[in-house]
């Protein structure tokens, strides 16, 4: 009886890059902190806690980041631009010229992401103490300040709005929203809180639209 051997043709495996391994470590060490850092705060999860649920060593970490606070700042780098593709996402669909609705829009969908509770605990409460005030606003800010400049140039160019001076209503009102997100955080009474801020930037908002007084 005559044996017949079968030859599969292997396929090559494809392998991944450095760069590729690099990332994905980098990611897998995000996604666990920034579970834990919304859960439970900076101050309480341990880096040696943060590889362990990641399934790394100590040495992969630090390998990606110079330390934990720097880790913090990936996280929130993340969260940051997440929000911000919820503000573009919350403008899609209104009339262009319609610029204080679209204002509204996304000042509303920022207050709601920084209502939520792992969201809060990074951005407004862990992220000014980890990273220090000036490196925790120029994060915050890159993810937003060219959106919102962009929709009140839009809104001058079409009209909608009175001329003024773009940057500086830029940064006014992103403070603002951020000020109001952490009046509602640090409130006894968030739901009482929120309301008042959306009567407060409703009106701050439909005053862009009014004529400044040339006297």
């Amino acid at each position: 009886m005559s044996t017949q051997r079968k030859v599969s043709a292997q396929r090559p495996v494809a392998r991944r890059t450095q760069g590729e391994r690099t990332a994905q470590t980098r990611a897998a060490l995000i996604a666990v902190a920034r579970r834990l850092f919304g859960a439970e705060g900076f101050a309480e999860v341990g880096a040696e806690r943060i590889t362990r649920e990641a399934g790394m060593t100590r040495g992969a970490l630090y390998h990606q980041f110079a330390n934990k606070a720097e880790l913090f700042a990936a996280v929130l780098e993340q969260v940051e631009a997440e929000i911000a593709e919820r503000v573009a996402g919350a403008v899609t669909g209104f009339d262009p010229a319609d610029t204080t609705g679209m204002l509204l829009a996304g000042a509303d969908a920022w207050l709601d992401a920084s209502s939520e509770p792992d969201l809060q605990r990074i951005v407004l409460l862990d992220g000014p103490s980890v990273l220090g005030w000036d490196r925790w606003r120029e994060i915050c800010l890159r993810h937003t300040v060219g959106l919102i400049a962009a929709l009140i140039q839009d809104g001058i160019d079409r009209g909608s709005l009175p001329p003024q001076p773009v940057q500086a209503l830029t940064h006014v009102l992103v403070g603002a929203v951020d000020e109001a997100a952490l009046y509602i955080a640090q409130a006894a009474d968030g739901a009482a809180a929120r309301a008042d801020m959306d009567l407060v930037i409703r009106r701050l908002t439909l005053a862009l639209a009014t004529p400044a007084d040339p006297g």
